[in-house]
């Protein structure tokens, strides 16, 4: 049965050579399901599998190809696609779906993937602010996300995003490729120096945690937090290293929880957000807020982008030259707030947080590790550490779903 919908769905093409490695050997095709452009890899695997965008790497495609499942990559031209788009991807038989944070996964597409007998989706992201989970649970589906391999790559970015702010990077680059510079002077691009100064961060989650020790190390700067929870190891941590500090003979650093998210704007030199996005942190950096920050702080946004009303960041920027910010996510992401891309004191990168080549494949291989282990009746992982998915031999591998996000709901089995 599953043959003949799928001969009914996509037509003859061009078989390209293998792409996998491992002692698997693999074929994909070139084709189209409901007129849609997809690439095919283990043509006679039982199990449909739609992947809504090319990932990178291969040990993703293993992982699916090892469960049984046959892997039709989405080829459209379109980089984000709508919801009739990914509905004609899903057709008649589909088991399971790797989608993107730029869809829109809510009761249309469950209700479409449902209806298709579908038993999974995972989110290639670890948040999941586009995938309403409770559309998802409703019709009895797993939602899988990709934590774990996202910590240190994503605080590395806000640390750069930091540097350039602050040392205006990006305007003396553009000074450079317009063939400006005549020769050095004392004021040109004078930029904030870190060291010893006050790092502020809102949200001492894991990749909060991540950066705020990649600028208490990297430049002795002291740390004020604002959280709901304190983050008594971030805490011992620091107290650790200005012990450290004070016997080679210089300043401690200190590290103190905040008891308002107000008191982190105005005292720190540096604010960078590391919080989720929900009704309480939406629009959280207002015009009112940016008012209290100092006059020569830098804002760094490397979370997501509704945190900061970006209207009002634009008119605080203008108003205020010495304010520096960085963003790597927007609003209303694509677009950016009008006049943003003017303002020489913004720096300002494509949502590139988690763009280093091992945690995108990382991204990738628990993504499918996820609908992998659904779809061939595997427990859950229930350990923080996803580290033996990503790495190692493939058959060393754990038999199990990396991270399901409503496995509780839906009373899924735990690994023991």
């Amino acid at each position: 049965m599953f043959a003949r919908v799928l001969a009914a769905v996509t037509g003859a093409g061009k078989q390209c050579e293998p792409r996998l490695s491992n002692g698997v050997r693999v074929f994909s095709n070139l084709r189209d399901v409901n007129g849609i452009p997809i690439e095919v890899h283990n043509d006679s695997g039982s199990k449909r599998v739609v992947v809504t965008k090319s990932l990178p790497g291969d040990r993703w495609l293993q992982f699916l190809v090892n469960a049984g499942c046959r892997v039709e990559v989405c080829k459209h031209e379109d980089i984000i696609l709508n919801n009739s788009t990914i509905k004609k991807l899903i057709g008649s038989h589909c088991d399971g779906v790797i989608g993107q944070l730029t869809e829109d996964w809510s009761s249309e597409l469950f209700g479409a993937l449902h209806a298709a007998g579908g038993r999974a989706y995972s989110n290639y992201a670890v948040g999941y602010n586009n995938v309403r989970v409770e559309e998802a649970t409703k019709r009895e589906i797993p939602v899988g996300n990709t934590p774990g391999v996202l910590t240190e790559t994503t605080a590395e970015l806000a640390a750069a995003l930091t540097l350039a702010a602050a040392r205006r990077v990006v305007e003396a680059d553009g000074f450079m490729r317009a063939g400006s510079y005549r020769g050095w002077l004392p004021n040109l691009f004078v930029g904030s120096l870190l060291q010893n100064k006050t790092v502020g961060i809102i949200g001492a989650g894991r990749i909060g945690a991540a950066y705020a020790r990649m600028m208490v190390e990297g430049h002795k700067m002291n740390l004020l937090y604002y959280d709901p929870y304190p983050n008594r190891q971030l805490e011992e941590y620091v107290r650790r290293y200005g012990e450290l500090l004070q016997q080679s003979g210089e300043a401690p650093v200190w590290c103190r929880r905040a008891d308002s998210m107000e008191e982190v704007l105005q005292q720190a030199d540096v604010v960078s957000l590391h919080c989720n996005l929900d009704a309480s942190t939406r629009h959280l950096i207002n015009a009112h807020r940016l008012a209290l920050m100092k006059p020569n702080a830098v804002l760094v946004n490397a979370a997501r982008g509704p945190c900061i009303d970006e209207a009002a960041l634009v008119e605080h920027l203008k108003a205020n030259p010495d304010f520096r910010c960085g963003l790597d996510v927007f609003e209303h992401e694509p677009a950016m707030a009008p006049g943003l891309a003017d303002c020489p004191n913004a720096v300002i990168v494509p949502h590139i947080a988690s763009a280093s080549l091992w945690t995108r494949n990382g991204m990738a291989t628990l993504a499918a590790a996820n609908v992998a282990g659904v779809l061939s009746g595997h427990p859950v992982w229930n350990k923080p550490d996803v580290l033996p998915f990503v790495e190692g031999p493939l058959e060393q591998a754990p038999a199990a779903a990396p991270s399901i996000v409503n496995a509780k709901e839906l009373g899924l089995r735990l690994l023991a």
